[in-house]
């Protein structure tokens, strides 16, 4: 009878849940190929490029790129024109 064990054993519900979510960001982190910290990092050159320029939010792209064997870390800011308006 101890193939039919594993029917009358009733897993916590929390630790399925629990199990299946660990699984699903383990799916998503490796889909992504980008570390968790990019985001932040964007974020927080955001704030200091705005100490000095006034910038939009979709003008710093921090992505990591893949360079033979190593990770090479690519930040590109679209700077505003300095000249005056006319």
């Amino acid at each position: 009878m101890a193939l039919f064990d594993f029917l009358r054993t009733k897993k916590n519900t929390a630790s399925i849940a629990k199990e299946r979510l660990r699984i699903i960001v383990a799916q998503e982190r490796s889909s992504r190929g980008a570390p968790d910290y990019l985001p932040l990092l964007q974020r927080e050159l955001l704030e200091v490029i705005r100490k000095y320029v006034s910038v939009d939010a979709e003008a710093v792209k921090v992505d990591l790129v893949k360079d033979g064997e190593h990770d090479v870390l690519d930040i590109s800011v679209a700077l505003p024109d300095g000249r005056p308006p006319a």
